[in-house]
């Protein structure tokens, strides 16, 4: 009988990744001839780990993009061939709208804030009608093209790495990596005094999951960016569901039917195949260009451990784009592959021009083993701080005796007008990289300040969108290949 349901199941997953990958062969085949034959269709994931300023960046990007008079580095705009952008309801009618009005509205007020975070997949289709170029231009009329924004949380991308592990490889990462923080010690005693091989008890299974979302909540709140599952930070309507019910708890021995392991291993099966897989297949599957927004400043001034552990981040995220490591991403996928991924280490307005390059630098060096795997799997990466809406104004001033290169702005906590210099950075980022990797608990050779500071009111002439930094560079690098 046994044999018997084991082969019913695995003919149930055989004909279930048939389904899947039929289902994308005919998905492609419909996207080329819809490209080829018809309008070409752009479709850009934006993605960030926490505070890295997603709502921001696609209310900015839109908004300069419809009006472009702040985009010189967007060949197609400084060319003129860009002869109208506008917003069409978006071609997935179950996912909920960009709220891009609402937020660009909080951007420009009178009294401006920075708008609410989506705290779940979203979408908006802006259309651009394009000139063509070369030999035939003149033979040919404007073409439409269909950029495709879709945003969503960057746990939900972590989340990948979790199908290549089984539940006990899960929970020793896990358990391992966040013994000795503060913030886990809560979490962790519970875990330690529960018995995985003892019967089953769900009290204590709900006990030990809310005291690990806890933690997770917690270590987002100190800089870390290692938080997954990460629906438990986001749940939705899953809350309270046994698919967000577990947590990782240590295993002597074999695991026996009935107990608290066995359950939670179930559960974390669960987790995969009917929360991560999904969404992977519904969306991220179709996704053409990648934007990663990081928040590496805040990292930095967390301490080499948040550094450190955000470069792990970066590392786990490109598990998403080789879909070779996974089979049922390679199923998946079917050949597709993300062409374009940018890293972009966002609030540069918080530091003088002069250190721009030194953080582009250390985002080149966080990303360095992320990007390589990208590389070797054929897509092109770049690195770049940015910018989505500079909130500051730059300004030098005496101190000391030294001259200190600053940035002024509203502070976000009491209103005031301020001028804020947050230490400088290094030219190797080696000098942080190093003590990361190697467990230091502070830098030895300085202190990284972070402010906060309020959108600034904006007075913009027409055809002027939201001022910026760079955010021409993130478009063009990709999506100016396809205008």
């Amino acid at each position: 009988m046994l044999n018997t349901e084991i082969s019913a199941k695995g003919a149930v997953l055989v004909i279930s990744a048939i389904a899947d990958s039929l289902t994308r062969q005919v998905e492609a085949v419909g996207d080329t001839l819809s490209e080829t034959f018809f309008e070409p269709v752009i479709r850009l994931g934006v993605t960030g780990l926490a505070r890295s300023g997603k709502t921001v960046f696609i209310t900015s990007l839109i908004a300069n993009l419809m009006d472009r008079g702040r985009m010189p580095q967007l060949v197609a705009a400084a060319d003129g061939r860009i002869s109208a952008a506008y917003l069409q309801p978006q071609p997935d009618d179950t996912i909920a709208r960009f709220d891009f009005e609402t937020h660009l509205a909080a951007l420009t007020a009178p009294a401006p804030h920075w708008p609410d975070s989506t705290r779940t997949i979203s979408e908006l289709r802006l259309s651009l009608r394009v000139r063509p170029t070369g030999l035939l231009s003149g033979l040919q009329g404007p073409r439409t093209v269909h950029l495709d924004i879709v945003d969503y949380p960057g746990e939900w991308l972590l989340d990948l790495g979790l199908l290549d592990k089984t539940y006990d490889q899960w929970s020793t990462d896990v358990l391992a990596r966040i013994d000795k923080r503060a913030c886990a010690q809560g979490f962790m005693e519970r875990a330690r005094a529960a018995d995985p091989a003892a019967a089953f008890d769900e009290p204590l299974a709900q006990d030990l999951a809310k005291r690990f979302t806890a933690y997770l909540n917690d270590a987002r709140k100190a800089g870390f960016s290692d938080c997954t599952p990460g629906r438990f930070l986001l749940p939705g309507d899953l809350a309270g569901s046994p698919v967000l019910t577990f947590a990782p708890v240590p295993l002597l021995g074999a695991s026996r039917r009935g107990s608290l392991h066995r359950e939670m291993e179930r559960r974390f099966e669960a987790y995969k195949s009917r929360v991560v897989k999904p969404f992977f297949r519904d969306h991220f599957a179709r996704i053409d260009r990648q934007v990663v927004l990081v928040d590496a400043l805040g990292a930095i001034h967390s301490g080499p451990e948040a550094v450190e552990d955000m470069r792990r981040a970066m590392a786990d995220i490109l598990s998403a784009f080789r879909p070779g490591r996974n089979a049922f991403l390679s199923r998946l996928l079917m050949g597709h592959r993300v062409e374009r991924i940018l890293f972009a280490a966002t609030k540069a307005d918080h530091l003088h021009h002069t250190q721009h390059t030194r953080l582009s630098a250390i985002m080149e060096a966080l990303t360095r083993e992320a990007r390589d795997r990208a590389d070797f799997a054929g897509a092109h990466t770049q690195a770049l701080a940015i910018a989505s809406l500079r909130a500051t104004v730059e300004e030098t001033l005496d101190h000391d005796g030294k001259t200190l290169d600053c940035v002024r702005g509203t502070l976000l906590d009491s209103g005031k007008r301020a001028a804020f210099y947050p230490g400088e950075l290094p030219e190797d980022p080696a000098r942080l990289l190093s003590p990361a990797r190697s467990g230091a608990q502070k830098w030895l050779d300085g202190d990284y300040a972070v402010m906060n500071f309020a959108p600034a009111p904006l007075v913009l002439k027409p055809g002027e969108g939201p001022p910026h930094i760079r955010l021409d560079r993130a478009a063009q690098f990709l999506i100016g290949d396809k205008l």
